[in-house]
């Protein structure tokens, strides 16, 4: 067996498992959690598990029962591939990317299973409650005083690469079976992320093929693994996913659906961390060697390592934006920002 074979599934640790009794009892494993954890059966009543369950043809008729009359969007591989949504070679994306109405998805489903067609059909981040009526409501974590977003997302068999998202995620398979691969936050120099401004769905992607890693192209990746752990999924399983926890995600049904739910603990109004990378990359990485070091120190004083000594020397009164920020200083700053770089 050489490297590009090893399968690297079977030697991972497994996530951590947790049982809560209700909803109180998984909001504080939420609350107190730093490291991912499974819960069996946490959605086993829902409706919609229950018809997949019976089969996935059922369960797609649920859907369909559900959906509102409005174009969906889906992404479409190549036939004879092997699931995964990624770069071709040319580094553009091997699926394509269009919309059109949730029963004729579907159809297409119902008949590549039945001439065995396993071409990736992939429903990604689907609002629950934009685009069906009922769904949420049916079938849904009670998640307390959190004010998540609630996405759904439904296809065939698919390998979506290693990625991560900035919220604290919950992720529950509701039809068919999935595998979580996960790493710590810190192990992204160990990834080899690809562009990040050119992304399969918005967030920077690992570059390793885990079905076929290549160590020698990418050597460090032994030492994520050291770090990985891996979660196996049946229907009505949930996984939660501590934000910015890098996380390789396959459907191994021939139908899947996972429903999820992200929240931050910060407040909405405040920026998006990528937004600041991005402005960074633009005005700052390709400055002389002693201007970035002077940048660096800059971030370090008045963001990373701020405290109280930064800004005790400045009136209360005259601190604005260095004071904590508000909802109304935030809207400030941001306007600052767009005129800034519209210029």
């Amino acid at each position: 067996m050489t490297d590009r074979d090893t399968d690297i599934f079977a030697a991972l640790p497994h996530v951590p498992e947790r049982v809560v009794a209700d909803a109180a009892d998984l909001d504080a494993a939420l609350r107190s959690a730093d490291r991912p954890f499974v819960v069996r059966g946490l959605a086993a009543d829902w409706p919609l598990v229950q018809a997949g369950r019976r089969s996935a043809a059922e369960a797609r008729r649920y859907l369909l029962d559900h959906r509102r009359d409005v174009p969906f969007t889906v992404s479409v591989g190549a036939s004879g591939g092997d699931g995964r949504l990624f770069y071709d070679e040319a580094m553009a994306m091997n699926f394509a990317t269009f919309k059109t109405k949730l029963d004729e998805v579907f159809a297409h489903i119902d008949a590549s299973e039945q001439s065995g067609d396993a071409r990736p059909i992939y429903l990604a981040s689907i609002d629950m409650q934009g685009y069906f009526d009922g769904l949420h409501e049916a079938n849904h974590v009670d998640l307390g005083d959190r004010t998540p977003l609630a996405s759904i997302w439904m296809g065939t068999r698919t390998r979506i690469a290693a990625h991560n998202d900035v919220p604290d995620n919950l992720a529950c398979v509701a039809v068919g079976r999935r595998r979580f691969t996960l790493f710590p936050r810190e192990q992204f120099r160990n990834l080899y992320l690809g562009p990040i401004d050119n992304t399969p769905a918005g967030r920077a992607v690992s570059m390793v093929d885990f079905h076929a890693p290549d160590f020698t192209a990418h050597p460090k990746f032994h030492d994520a693994l050291a770090h990985a752990q891996v979660a196996e999924l049946e229907a009505g399983d949930a996984l939660y996913i501590p934000a910015m926890w890098w996380h390789h995600v396959e459907g191994l049904a021939a139908f899947n659906v996972l429903v999820n739910y992200w929240w931050r603990t910060t407040p909405r109004w405040l920026g998006q961390p990528q937004d600041a990378l991005n402005h960074a990359i633009l005005a700052v990485r390709d400055l002389p060697a002693d201007q970035k070091r002077h940048w660096r120190e800059m971030f370090d004083y008045y963001v990373f390592d701020d405290d109280d000594t930064t800004i005790a020397h400045i009136p209360e009164r005259a601190r604005s934006i260095l004071s904590t920020l508000t909802a109304e200083s935030a809207g400030r700053l941001r306007a600052f920002l767009l005129r800034a770089l519209s210029r």
